[in-house]
């Protein structure tokens, strides 16, 4: 009998639910306890300060990650042209860890959102997803997910916030939103 290879699986998280980047570190986790090599790749994020950070530096796992982004929030579209310069260096990353063989699970976290805010754009975006190898996993993550990203998943979760702390005037919670 033959060795079987894994089929690579494309996963999204998406929705207007907190949790989608939660999420991903848990299947990040649940790949790295089985040996496997993890990179999570940060669109529109560029904090070391965060709970997930923080706590990925304590562990000997084989999960690296790198942030392409500026510390700032977006709440606007509003975007300069370092912004788009950023994106497309993380999308380049993206190309190149992918080619390397090395990681078997790459996450996207906020590449839905840096399409969204069109700092890529869709096609270049679908190029490079098209050049993933068979056996590599993929996951998307951020809101407002693209059609032709939904249309190529093997896997769609969608977040759903039901009620928020945020609208009760409660701000953000050290260990629960960062």
């Amino acid at each position: 009998m033959g060795t079987k290879k894994t089929q690579g699986l494309i996963s999204v998280l998406t929705g207007n639910g907190k949790g989608k980047t939660t999420a991903a570190l848990g299947i990040a986790l649940r790949a790295a306890g089985h040996g496997m090599r993890v990179l999570i790749l940060q669109f529109m994020k560029k904090r070391t300060d965060i709970g997930e950070i923080k706590g990925l530096e304590r562990t000997d796992l084989p999960i690296a990650v790198k942030q392409f982004g500026r510390r700032v929030f977006f709440k606007t579209r509003t975007c300069e042209a370092m912004d788009i310069h950023v994106a497309h260096q993380g999308l380049e990353a993206f190309r190149k860890a992918m080619m390397s063989g090395f990681y078997e699970l790459i996450i996207l976290d906020e590449i839905n959102m840096a399409l969204d805010f069109q700092l890529l754009e869709i096609e270049e975006v679908m190029e490079a997803i098209e050049e993933k190898p068979v056996e590599l996993h993929l996951v998307l993550t951020g809101r407002n997910a693209k059609k032709e990203i939904l249309d190529i998943a093997d896997c769609v979760t969608e977040m759903k916030e039901i009620k928020h702390h945020y609208n009760k005037g409660i701000q953000t919670q050290k260990g629960m939103e960062y």
